[in-house]
């Protein structure tokens, strides 16, 4: 309602500003209350959207919680299944290292009284038999052993049976002895005559062993040398193991590691193998 306030008393003109003000006053508290109740209704809805959200999240996190540990319990059941499983193989393994022990151990007993003769051409006992090429060798290099009526050879022949005409070294001849004491009686010899020969030719006499046996005296071989060009006097013992003369006395080893412990308190035989060990 419009009004010219120029024609008020000045008391009407203060109580029509009072009645205006207090129009206005009620006018902006309902404004007010209005737009709280719509910022309440706001935050309210928000905030029911906010719970719904977490409330989803912490069933994820839950479910995702839930399968990291059943993750985790296969991954540990997996591991002592491995440890288990590489248990087994160590056991295996170390049956099959003691089987294989074993079985070098019964081949080398088998040939325990055999002499193994390398470098006797092939087609010479087509005539005389290998007993009689043997009864020669021994006649030829050790005159004195020929007239032993101890020494008895139960079998010789060649090895391997067939003959592979692609390989330009001959067979290697397989004496057996009737005992081992025989054996020994011509290994002794052989080593200390040292050169063999068959009709004029180089031949060597040695220890029938198994090929496994034959590899481990043949790891010996650079140490064998070094010792030897100090006159250690070193020698290869039944069935793979190593002596040698030190310090006025002999000392036998099994294997490189027993040597390599030796050898460590001893600096000049350190220096001798130095290179060979």
């Amino acid at each position: 309602m419009d009004m010219d306030v120029t024609k008020l008393s000045e008391m009407e003109f203060r109580v029509t500003m009072v009645k205006m003000m207090c129009r206005l006053e009620k006018s902006i508290n309902e404004n007010v209350n209005e737009n709280i109740e719509s910022l309440r209704a706001e935050m309210r809805a928000n905030l029911a959207e906010i719970k719904n959200s977490m409330s989803q999240m912490q069933s994820k996190l839950e479910a995702l919680t839930a399968r990291v540990n059943e993750a985790e319990e296969r991954i540990v059941e997996l591991e002592d299944g491995l440890v288990e499983e590489k248990a087994k193989i160590e056991s295996g393994l170390k049956k099959i290292h003691a089987q294989e022990c074993r079985l070098q151990e019964i081949t080398d007993s088998m040939k325990r009284s055999n002499v193994r003769i390398i470098g006797i051409p092939e087609g010479v006992e087509k005539n005389r038999g290998l007993e009689e090429i043997f009864e020669q060798i021994v006649a030829e290099n050790f005159p004195n052993l020929a007239r032993e009526t101890s020494i008895r050879v139960q079998e010789a022949e060649r090895t391997p049976p067939r003959l592979n005409h692609d390989k330009p070294t001959p067979r290697h001849i397989i004496v057996q002895f009737a005992n081992i004491r025989s054996k020994d009686t011509v290994l002794k010899a052989a080593r200390a005559k040292k050169l063999l020969t068959y009709q004029g030719k180089c031949i060597r006499i040695t220890s029938d062993l198994s090929t496994e046996t034959w590899n481990e005296r043949k790891a010996w071989g650079g140490i064998f040398k070094a010792l030897s060009e100090k006159n250690m006097q070193p020698r290869i013992l039944y069935p793979a193991k190593l002596s040698f003369r030190i310090d006025g006395e002999i000392k036998t080893f099994q294997n490189r590691q027993s040597l390599t412990n030796f050898v460590t308190t001893k600096p000049a035989l350190q220096e001798i193998l130095r290179g060979a060990l």
